[in-house]
This record gives C-alpha cells, sequence and structure tokens, in this order.
C-alpha cells in the first residue's frame, strides 16, 4: 500500500501500559466506593488518591459539585444535600469517590493537575472530614455489610441508619441511636432528633461531616419486594437524615439513588425511586450532572492516552486538518462551516466527535449500556485491539473492526452487540452478534469490488449504521455515515456504489427507506437519505432464505421452460435453412441424413471454452448410442451453456422463485403497502433478469473441428440471435451462400474427386460436407445444388442422369430439371469427359454461345466441329477468362438441335435454294454445306407497296408468291417463307393492301403463295395517324395511335390532365380501328359497337 498523507491516530497519542496489555477488566471501569471507604488495597486504581486523580479528569460540574461540598463543610453555604441525576454508568460513583479524597485527608492529596484544578476552583483548602459511605449495593439484606468506625475497628451491621452511626461515631453512635443506649442494632429508621446529634459527632473532634450514598434502588428493591413495610422505613430514614443534615452547619449529603443493575429499573423499582427521589427533591438543591457531553472525549483521553501525548492540545491541530481534508470532501454542511468543524475536532482529538455523541446521546438511554462505565469498557477494548493494524487519522468506527480477513467481530464490537441484543422489546431479543457479523461479510464483498475504498469504508458504513440504530426505531442520516467514514479520504463515487451495493445486498436494512429513492432513467440510483439496521429481517433477507428452500428440481424444471421459449436461442436459423432442435431429449433426435443441424442443449451438456462436456461430445459422436456413430458429423453444430453462465442462470431463477415464496409467505398477512410494493418491484426485476441471464449462459458453441475433432469454443453474446452471432463465427465454417462450382472440381479446394474419376455423383457431393470435417459446413444443402446447377448452366460441368431403361440425359449450359436433381443417380461428370446425348436449341441460337457465333453465319461443319469434343468457351471471372471444355457431341443430336431451332424461328437455315425458318427441316437438308444464321429483320408493311417493290406488282395488283421472290432478290438470297408471310400479314392488317376476293385461303405456306392474289387496298391509310383536323386559332395539338391499355392508362391519370390544363379548354378526338388477320365479321363488329355506345352513340366501327 502506498504511503498514506495522514499519520494514523494512535503514532500521535500513545495508549497507556495497562490498555495496551489488555489488563483493565469491566470491574476496573466499575468504580466501587465501598472498596474505598474499606481502604483494603484491592482496587488501588480507586483507593489511592495519586492514581485515581490521575486518571479523573475535573469536569466543570464536577468542579462546581466539589466546590459546593467543600464550602458546605467549610459552613459557608446552606447546600446540604445534593443528588446525583445520572443513569447507571454515569459516572455517580466516580464523582463520590472524588468526594470522598478530596475531604478525608486534604492534606495528603497529590500533588496533581487535576487536584490542583480542583482546588483553584474551590478558591479554599478543603476541610477535611469524616465520610460516611452507605454503598446500598454492598449492604446485603439480611446479613448487612462489614464497615470500619473512626478508629478502623470493623464491624458487620444489618440496618442502613447503623451503618452510618459505626462510621461516624462507632459504638458510640449505635448507642445514640439505641432506645437502651446499648451498642447494638434497631429494626426501625430513627427520627431527625437522633441522627442530628449523630451527624454533629465529627465536629467535636474539628471535622465535618460528608454522607455518601450510593445506589439505593439495589438495596431497596430486593428489601421492598419481600418485605413492603421497608418502603415506608426508608422513606421515613432518608426524610430524618436530610432533615438533620441541613440543620448540621458542616454537614452534607451526595446521594445517588438509581442501582447499577438495570433490571432494578422495572415497575417497583421505578414506584420506589420515585417516592424517595420526592423526598430528597424537598430539600436538595438543583441536581448534579458530572460528565456531560462535550466531557466524554477528554474523560476518554485521560483514561486511555499517556500524559506526556495528550498534554499538547496544538500538537493536535495538522492531524485534526488532515482527517477532516476527506470529510469535508464528502459533506457540504462540512465544507461551509470548516473553521467550527475544525475546533470541534480538535476538541474531541483523537476520538471522532460524532462516535462520541452517538454513544452519549442513543445509547445512554439503553438500560444494558452504562454511559461512561460502558464507553470506557468498549473503547478500551477497541483501542487495545485496533492499535496493532490501524492506519486511520481518528478513532472512528473503524476501531470497532476486527483485523482484516477475519470475520468474528471485535471484542469491542461484541460488548456492543450484547446490550443491543438485551434492549429488544417484550422479551424477544435478537442476535446482534450475527445480524452485525453478516453486515459486516458483506460489506467486505463490496469492498473488494471497489479498489478505490482501501480503508474498510463500507464496513465502517456498516459499524456507523449498527450504533446509530439503536435503542430500536433509531436511524442514521446518509450525511452521518458520510461524516463517520470520511476521515480515510474514500473516492466519493466508490463509497457511494459501495453504499449502494450494500444496501441492495443486507439483510437487516431497512427497504422502506429505499421505497421513494427514484433515479434518472440510464444513471444509478441515488442513495436512501436514512439507514436503519433492525433486527427484523428484511425482505432480502427472507428472499435469501425462501431461496435455501427452493428445490433444485423446481429450479431446473423452471430453467428448462425458461430456455425453451426464449426465442432468440434458435431466432433465424430455420429461415437461414438449418433444421432446429431445441432441447433434445437424445442424439438420435438429431437425424443423421446430411441436412444442416442447429441444436440447443440443455444444461446437462454444460461446457468450457477448449474443453466440450460429455453430453456435448454424444450428441455429435453418436446417432442411436455408442454402437452406431454418427456419419453426417460436419452437418451439426450444438449451442451449450457455459458452467459459469449455467450457474448464474440457475440463480436468476432460484432468485426469481425465491420472490414467489416470499410472496407465498405473506400471502395471508397484513403488509404495509410499501413493502407490498417493494415485492412486487423486486419480482418483476428478478423474472426480468432470466432471459438475459439465459442468453449470457448460452455463449459456448459445439460443433466439429476442421481437424475433425469435437471442440468447443465461446462467443460474445449480444442482443442479437444466438444463430447469427455463431454463424459470423470463423470457427464455426458455417457457409450460407452457394460456393463456386470451380471448388469442387477435381484440384480444387475441397478435393472432392478421388484420383481418375470423370464422374461423381450428386448425391456424394452434397454429403461429402455433411461428412467431411475439413469442408465448410453448409447452412442450406440446397446451396450445394445451387452451385452444382450453376456448375451446369456455365458449363462447368455435365449434367448426367442414367434412367432405369439404360437411357442417357444429360444436361449442358442449361439448368438441371428438378426431378433430376432429386434422382438419387443424378451425376456431374467433366466436360471434357462427357458425351452429351442431347442438347437444349436455345444453347445454338444465334449468339447463345458467343466462342461458337463468331461470324454472322455458320456452316452445319463448323457447328459440328465446335461441338465435337475439340471446342473451348471462355467465361468471364470478372477479371479473366477461364477456358472450359465443349463436351463431345454426336452430330445427329446437334443436328435435331439446329432443326429445333429452325422450327422454333430463332436459326435461318439455308440449304442451296431452300430457305427454311420457322418450320420443319426436311431430311437430308442439314448437310455439312447447310449454313445458319439469325433469322432476317422483319418486312415492313409499307415495304411491300408499289413504290417500294415495283417488280412484284402489275398495276395495283399482284401476289404472295411475286412479292416473296422480289424481296429475296432484293435481298440477295431466298428469304424465308416465314419471314414474307408475316410481312404480307402485317400489311393487310393495317390495310395497305387486301385480298383480292377470289385469292386462297390465308394464311398459307409456301405453296400456296401463287393463289394468294393481292391488291392496294381501296383507301390507303396513311403510314401515320391522320393530322389532326384545323383547330381553333391558337391550338396546340398533339397525335398518336393508342393500344387498347394506354387507353385505361388516360384514364387512370384523367384527373391530372384536367388539373394540368390550368382552365384552358382540352378536347380529344377518337378514332377506331378493328382489323386482323381476317376481316372481322359482322357479329364482332357489332359486338364492339355495342360497347362503344356506352361511351357515345356517334363513335360507331363501319
Amino acid at each position: 500500500m502506498s504511503k498514506i498523507p495522514w499519520t494514523p491516530w494512535h503514532k500521535v497519542v500513545h495508549l497507556r501500559d495497562d490498555v495496551r496489555t489488555g489488563e483493565l477488566s469491566m470491574a476496573v471501569f466499575a468504580a466501587d466506593l465501598y472498596e474505598v471507604a474499606m481502604r483494603r488495597g484491592t482496587r488501588r486504581v480507586y483507593e489511592e488518591p495519586a492514581e485515581f486523580f490521575a486518571l479523573t479528569y475535573p469536569t466543570a460540574n464536577l468542579r462546581d459539585l466539589a466546590r459546593d461540598i467543600v464550602l458546605r463543610l467549610a459552613g459557608r453555604t446552606q447546600k446540604a444535600i445534593r443528588q446525583l441525576e445520572l443513569t447507571y454508568g454515569g459516572g455517580k460513583t466516580h464523582t463520590l469517590i472524588t468526594l470522598y479524597h478530596l475531604v478525608n485527608d486534604p492534606a495528603a492529596l497529590p500533588d496533581l493537575p487535576s487536584v490542583r484544578e480542583f482546588r483553584e476552583h474551590i478558591g479554599i483548602e478543603p476541610p477535611r472530614a469524616r465520610v460516611a459511605v452507605l454503598s446500598f449495593d454492598k449492604l446485603d439484606v439480611e446479613k448487612g455489610m462489614e464497615v470500619r468506625d473512626p478508629a478502623g475497628a470493623t464491624r458487620r451491621l444489618r440496618q442502613p441508619w447503623s451503618v452510618l452511626a459505626w462510621q461516624l461515631a462507632g459504638e458510640a453512635g449505635l448507642r445514640m441511636l439505641h432506645a437502651e443506649d446499648r451498642a447494638e442494632e434497631r429494626e426501625t429508621a430513627p427520627a431527625e432528633s437522633l441522627l442530628e446529634p449523630l451527624l454533629r459527632e465529627p465536629q467535636r473532634v474539628g471535622l465535618a461531616t460528608l454522607v455518601l450514598v450510593d445506589e439505593v434502588l439495589m438495596y431497596a428493591h430486593e428489601k421492598v419486594s419481600h418485605q413492603r413495610e421497608w418502603l415506608g422505613r426508608l422513606k421515613n430514614f432518608f426524610q430524618y437524615l436530610c432533615q438533620a443534615t441541613v440543620k448540621v452547619d458542616r454537614a452534607a449529603v451526595v446521594a445517588s439513588l438509581l442501582a447499577t443493575d438495570p433490571s432494578k429499573s422495572d415497575e417497583l423499582g421505578k414506584q420506589i425511586v420515585k417516592e424517595i427521589y420526592d423526598i430528597f427533591a424537598r430539600e436538595k438543591e438543583e441536581g448534579v450532572q458530572p460528565v456531560l457531553k462535550e466531557d466524554v472525549a477528554e474523560v476518554l483521553r485521560r483514561r486511555f492516552f499517556t500524559p506526556e501525548s495528550i498534554a499538547s492540545r496544538d500538537a493536535f491541530r495538522p492531524h485534526v486538518f488532515a482527517a477532516l481534508q476527506g470529510i469535508v470532501d464528502l459533506d457540504e454542511n462540512t465544507r461551509r462551516n470548516r473553521k467550527a468543524a475544525e475546533e470541534r475536532f480538535l476538541q474531541s482529538y483523537p476520538f471522532h466527535p460524532d462516535l462520541t455523541e452517538v454513544f452519549y446521546g442513543k445509547w445512554t438511554g439503553m438500560d444494558s449500556f452504562q454511559r461512561t462505565r460502558g464507553a470506557l469498557r468498549t473503547f478500551a477494548l477497541a483501542l487495545r485491539d485496533a492499535e496493532k493494524w490501524d492506519t486511520s487519522p481518528l478513532v472512528g468506527p473503524n476501531v470497532f473492526l476486527s483485523e482484516r480477513d477475519r470475520d468474528a467481530i471485535s471484542e469491542a464490537a461484541r460488548e456492543l452487540t450484547s446490550v443491543a441484543s438485551k434492549e429488544q422489546t417484550e422479551g424477544t431479543g435478537h442476535n446482534w452478534t450475527a445480524i452485525l457479523e453478516g453486515e459486516l461479510k458483506k460489506a467486505r464483498a463490496v469492498q473488494e469490488e471497489l479498489p478505490g475504498l482501501r480503508f474498510r469504508e463500507i464496513e465502517q458504513a456498516v459499524f456507523s449504521t449498527f450504533i446509530h440504530s439503536q435503542p430500536i426505531g433509531a436511524k442514521a442520516r446518509l450525511d452521518e455515515l458520510l461524516i463517520l467514514a470520511g476521515a480515510t479520504r474514500p473516492d466519493r463515487i466508490s463509497l457511494e456504489k459501495g453504499l449502494r451495493f450494500w444496501f441492495d445486498r443486507s439483510w437487516f436494512l431497512d427497504e422502506s427507506a429505499d421505497a421513494e429513492v427514484k433515479g434518472a432513467p440510464g444513471s444509478a440510483k441515488p442513495l436512501p437519505v436514512s439507514w436503519r439496521l433492525g433486527a427484523r429481517p428484511n425482505l432480502r433477507q427472507m428472499h435469501a432464505d425462501a431461496c435455501a428452500r427452493v428445490p433444485d428440481e423446481l429450479v431446473e424444471a423452471r430453467l428448462l421452460e425458461d430456455i425453451r421459449k426464449l426465442r432468440s436461442l434458435t431466432a433465424g436459423a430455420s429461415a437461414a435453412g438449418a433444421r432446429v432442435h431445441n432441447l433434445p431429449e437424445k442424439p438420435s433426435d438429431i437425424e443423421d441424413e446430411g441436412d444442416f443441424h442447429y441444436a440447443v442443449l440443455g444444461p446437462p451438456a454444460a461446457s468450457e471454452s477448449g474443453r466440450p462436456s460429455a453430453e456435448a461430445r454424444r450428441f455429435l459422436e453418436e446417432n442411436t448410442g455408442p454402437s452406431n456413430p454418427r456419419k453426417e458429423r460436419n452437418a451439426v453444430v450444438l449451442a451449450v451453456p457455459s458452467r459459469d453462465g449455467l450457474f448464474a442462470a440457475r440463480q436468476a431463477v432460484r432468485d426469481y422463485l425465491g420472490w414467489e415464496g416470499v410472496k407465498d409467505a405473506l400471502k395471508d398477512q397484513e403488509v404495509d403497502p410499501i413493502r407490498s410494493a417493494m415485492l412486487a418491484s423486486y419480482t418483476e426485476a428478478a423474472l426480468k433478469k432470466i432471459p438475459g441471464a439465459v442468453t449470457q449462459a448460452y455463449c459456448i458453441v459445439a460443433t466439429i473441428s476442421e481437424t475433425d475433432e469435437v471442440h468447443a469454443f465461446k462467443v460474445q453474446v449480444g442482443d442479437g440471435p444466438l444463430f447469427q452471432t455463431i454463424k459470423a463465427d470463423r470457427r464455426s465454417r458455417i457457409q450460407e451462400t452457394a460456393i463456386s462450382a470451380d471448388a469442387i472440381l477435381p484440384g480444387g479446394p475441397y478435393d472432392l474427386w478421388r484420383e481418375g474419376e470423370d464422374a461423381r455423383r450428386v448425391k456424394d457431393l452434397v454429403g461429402a460436407f455433411a461428412r467431411f470435417a475439413r469442408l465448410p459446413k453448409m447452412l442450406d444443402r440446397k446451396a450445394i445444388l445451387d452451385t452444382i446447377v450453376t456448375g451446369c448452366v456455365e458449363g462447368v460441368f455435365v449434367g448426367r442422369l442414367r434412367r432405369p431403361d439404360r437411357s442417357v440425359r444429360t444436361f449442358w449450359r442449361e439448368r438441371p430439371e428438378p426431378e433430376a436433381l432429386n434422382d438419387s443417380g443424378f451425376e456431374v461428370v467433366l466436360p471434357e469427359k462427357a458425351e452429351l446425348t442431347g442438347i437444349a436449341p436455345s444453347l445454338l441460337y444465334p449468339n447463345a454461345i458467343p466462342d461458337l457465333w463468331t461470324k454472322s453465319d455458320l456452316s452445319i461443319r463448323e457447328v459440328h466441329e465446335f461441338l465435337s469434343g475439340t471446342g473451348v468457351i471462355g467465361i468471364d471471372r470478372g477479371g479473366y477468362v477461364e477456358n472450359l471444355a465443349v463436351p463431345r457431341t454426336a452430330p445427329a443430336v446437334i443436328d435435331a438441335a439446329l432443326g429445333a431451332a429452325v422450327r422454333e424461328g430463332k436459326l435461318w437455315l439455308t440449304s442451296g435454294p431452300a430457305s427454311l425458318l420457322g418450320e420443319d427441316v426436311p431430311p437430308g437438308l442439314l448437310t455439312e454445306a447447310a449454313t445458319v444464321q439469325a433469322p432476317p429483320p422483319a418486312v415492313p408493311p409499307l415495304a411491300l407497296l408499289p413504290d417500294q417493290l415495283t417488280p412484284a406488282w402489275s398495276g395495283n395488283r399482284t401476289n404472295a408468291l411475286a412479292i416473296w421472290t422480289t424481296l429475296s432478290q432484293k435481298a440477295g438470297k431466298n428469304l424465308p417463307w416465314l419471314t414474307v408471310r408475316e410481312a404480307i400479314d402485317g400489311a393487310l392488317r393495317v390495310r395497305v393492301i387486301e385480298l383480292e376476293p377470289d385469292a386462297g385461303p390465308w394464311p398459307c405456306d409456301a405453296t400456296g403463295a401463287a393463289r394468294i392474289r393481292l391488291r392496294l387496298a381501296s383507301t390507303l391509310p396513311p403510314s401515320s395517324p391522320p393530322p389532326p383536323g384545323p383547330g381553333k386559332p391558337g391550338a396546340r395539338t398533339g397525335a398518336a395511335d393508342l393500344t387498347p391499355g394506354q387507353i385505361q392508362d388516360l384514364a387512370e391519370v384523367m384527373g391530372d390532365l384536367l388539373k394540368a390544363k390550368a382552365g384552358y379548354e382540352l378536347t380529344l378526338h377518337l378514332r377506331v380501328e378493328l382489323t386482323g388477320k381476317e376481316a372481322p365479321p359482322e357479329a364482332t363488329v357489332a359486338a364492339v359497337n355495342e360497347v362503344l355506345r356506352k361511351v357515345n352513340d356517334d363513335i360507331q366501327v363501319k
């Protein structure tokens, strides 16, 4: 630990040897007036004036009392009767002993500072007096007690007046009281007339008379409880004694009525005290309290520390400043009033003034705590033990702690817990020792979490709260705790955080103080204003007990339910292609068929990174049992909990069930609204923590590694679905998208082909990814099939299916049919090793294979050569071109595809004079000299008119054969009949030409072309829409041919069109034309006109 910026208190003030060695006992602090009077030498610290006054602090009230008594004994005042108004342990007996020594032998008083203070304050030399001591706590109700007469002779006497008489005048005193003048005791209280001469007797030898009365209640309670008439006798005795004392000039009585034993203050004791008190009240002056609150620190200083170390008050000042530095940083009020605080701490140094005030202000009201005596005893134990280890600048709550790393509380703290345990009401004491030990243990755990608290500040706060919480119902303010724990300069943020941690974990803090504390969203909850430790367990302690009673089986069942319901563990997995298993019971629940499986296992599979559990291994390695191992191991990924995470999740479940248990325990009890609301809040908060705890627990992935070993690794769990996190981790080796076709070729990265293989079954290729650990885990088997399909389409593979009838179907540069892909016999073949049994006609379409169509027309020979097994095609791979072999194809297969392409109208075949398109190719025409090319461009309808095709026309007439011939001549080669037919058909539709009445049937094949006689249409339609008629001056017009669909579009935008015209008149002109391959029949014309009438009667097709 680094050097501390202050000096520990025990390095400034030094403990007396008797304190350090532990020689002091409770009896030493319990002053015994009787032993002083008997002078037996057993209690030298009280019997010897030198030792006694060395430890005595002349408080202001004690000096005043001594002055009044001495002046009375000197005959200078009328104040004859004084009563000490103190509770037990408040210094009353010490006060009586002080008076005894001051006047018993004044000439022999030691020359000590305290004696000089008394003499200076009194102002005269104390007169010598004969002192009679009535120590009622030593007066046995049956046998009495031994006392000394002025000559030193001892005698055992039973009655209090006899004890008084023997000490003042010996046998003569007894005779003065006896009815027959014998030196014997009498049973009744002597009257004033007898006591007055007795009190004057010492004056015959020049002595004053001082009667010291102590512990009256101890004797009176015992005597009266057996003989009620003795209450009257005692009342009479004190009545006569007081009256007689007042009449004797140099006599005084100083009395303490209460008993040291708190048990005597029952109803009978209170009655006795009241009646005797009333007697003294008639004669006494004002009551005296020798030790006040401000005197406590000095009393303690003088009793515990060597005179030399406490001689200079100014020497304490720098140490006070050092201690206050930490306190002013925590408490605003101390900062504002620092000057006054410095003086207050200086007056109390080395004791923390707030600590002594707590004992004086709160603990003195507790019957079992004896004011000064209790403080002396407690502090003596605390200082003795703390000197060995404490580094604090002040004697504060720190000295009541035990040494570090000790669970048991200190002996001094045990003294206080013993007192507190006796103070419970209705006889229901509680074990404050166990309560304080438990709370201090929690404080130590908090301090371990907060390195900024180096001097046990939370433990100090716990002890401070304990002493502030006495007697029952008392409490501490937050600022009081901060001031008591602040001398060691703790970091404020750490201290407040630590106090919050302790409050939230405490079993005995009053939790209602926190009910109204509200924090801002996103910030830490503020600390409560008041702090009280109670003997009744709070909800957290009840919760801890309830948690201990929750069966493990119930926790496990609830945990499984929460795991099963937590959607984030499985969300997105099924949609991504995985088969999902939520908490499977056995390995066989996960099929071994090659599909990708994602399973969330239960608690028995808990693992750690690098250490997969036996249960996780079993699910990855077994199918139905050890004798039936899993084959497709690479297709299984498991999500399992970590052991630490599982513990936390179980704890979260147990916490929630514990709160439910508390609710059940309180359901038949009357619970205050604050406690009920807090219980509901705690229960709801515990329930909300379960999903998060379960989510964090499932941070381990178990699967097969690239080296074919079962391995487990940890992933960083976030807010998103767990499967997405697992999938994104490269250690999972999950492949979501299709791989490239090249990757599964021989020599590719996946090494799927055996030496010398030309073909592989697709089933084996797909299954390899699920079986072999060296391959990525394919999330969706379809992705592998997509790769194979892509390979077939690109020409990387040739798909081949051997049918049961021994026929073969191949697929090259085309997509295989689903039925073929799903067939177990479907295989892929390397293109250089394959022979196509069929080829898609579309592959031979112009430019379908650019490497084939290097010119506009190809001879059949060139096509055959390209597909003979020697050709290559180039595939653009984005930066480079990959050359792939073209599989060998028989000419007959090629010719069949060419014929189909011609028939489909995609290829134009010319062979000699033959020109074919869109029709079957007659046998024998597909010679190697024949050529194929793209279909000729379409002939527009107006290109058939006489001005464009003059040789075909004779006047205004022609026929289809003439048009065909002329178009072919114009093209330079025979055009296919399909091209000519479509041109004529288009001209007929637009009514450029029309059929002669005696023309052959239309449309027709090439053989009927000569019979298709044509003529120009009687009224030629314009080649473009007719120009709009003359409009109004300044009008803007436009025209176009519209399809029916465009008319519908126009209707939809009509509203916008009307808005756009901006106040101008808009007129639409409509022309309807009905055409077809044949003239429309009248029935069709009538039907069209019927529909048009619904719009406007003037619109009619003629």
